[in-house]
């Protein structure tokens, strides 16, 4: 388990899954994971990413994960971002981005970011756009009041029965597994970052981002049709502000009936990354 430390003095884990494509690496993968969970959930797509050619770069964020473990020495408080709070968070993001560029010179670099991973993917192409040459959001929103829900996330499915989890994914399994995994926490995000990181993740996407990248980029925007925490609506409004505000050009919504919030989790995941892999086909041609 490989690790950096932070401006802040944390150790953030995070691990390397090399392409193992018979032409080598065609790029990198930095994945981004959501609040409360840690990226290795993410076993299936990282797996499919890198037999189809990409090098996945992938930390457990501030707070989370064996992050969140080295840093808290303590389950209960897995999900609390620690000293420097929410910016630190991001800066830490920005570490692992130059530490995928330095061990892979001349790939081009894609962020994957779901749910908070996403926002803070929104974040990292705000602060440095000529850092990446591509991005997937999944899971994600326009991070505004009126766009983002700050409900209860499980209200759709709430009974006697329920598990708390359901607005995960349409797989009950996946619900149940996310509690039994010692490594998550299903502490409410304001709980978790307070009232002054949590309005952190409020935000638009920067004006003339293509301008200062110098290049365009590639956007991806994929998302559960019953997914509470944006939706569809949400995520079109996203991808009109960086057609409008940004200025990309390269801009795709897929939206997946009877999905919810962890589409890379859901029943259809198979279809899912077969969508995700030729997009990225089309515009990373394996070598």
């Amino acid at each position: 388990m490989p690790e950096f430390i932070d401006d802040h003095g944390v150790a953030i884990v995070y691990d390397v899954h090399e392409a193992r494509a018979e032409g080598g690496a065609r790029g990198i993968i930095q994945l981004l994971h959501g609040v409360g969970e840690h990226a290795g959930r993410y076993v299936a797509l990282i797996e499919a990413l890198a037999d189809a050619g990409f090098t996945v770069y992938a930390d457990d964020h501030r707070g989370h994960g064996r992050t969140g473990m080295k840093q808290h020495g303590d389950a209960a408080k897995l999900g609390r971002l620690g000293v420097g709070g929410h910016p630190a968070a991001v800066e830490a993001c920005s570490w692992m981005t130059r530490i995928a560029r330095d061990e892979n010179p001349g790939l081009p670099l894609i962020l994957l970011g779901h749910s908070w991973g996403s926002f803070l993917a929104q974040m990292l192409l705000d602060k440095h756009p000529d850092a990446y040459d591509a991005a997937i959001l999944s899971g994600s929103a326009l991070r505004t009041p009126v766009s983002l829900n700050a409900a209860p996330l499980n209200r759709r499915w709430k009974g006697p029965e329920a598990l708390g989890t359901e607005w995960l994914s349409s797989d009950p399994a996946v619900g149940r597994a996310f509690i039994d995994d010692p490594l998550t926490t299903s502490t409410p995000l304001l709980k978790l970052f307070g009232v002054v990181d949590a309005a952190r993740l409020y935000g638009r996407p920067r004006r003339r981002l293509r301008e200062i990248a110098g290049h365009d980029i590639p956007l991806l925007l994929m998302v559960g049709a019953d997914d509470p925490v944006g939706g569809p609506e949400s995520v079109q409004r996203l991808a009109d502000a960086y057609r409008d505000r940004s200025g990309l050009t390269d801009v795709t919504v897929r939206v997946y009936p009877d999905a919810r919030h962890e589409i890379f989790n859901e029943v259809a995941q198979a279809e899912i990354r077969a969508d995700l892999l030729a997009w990225l086909d089309a515009r990373f041609p394996a070598r």
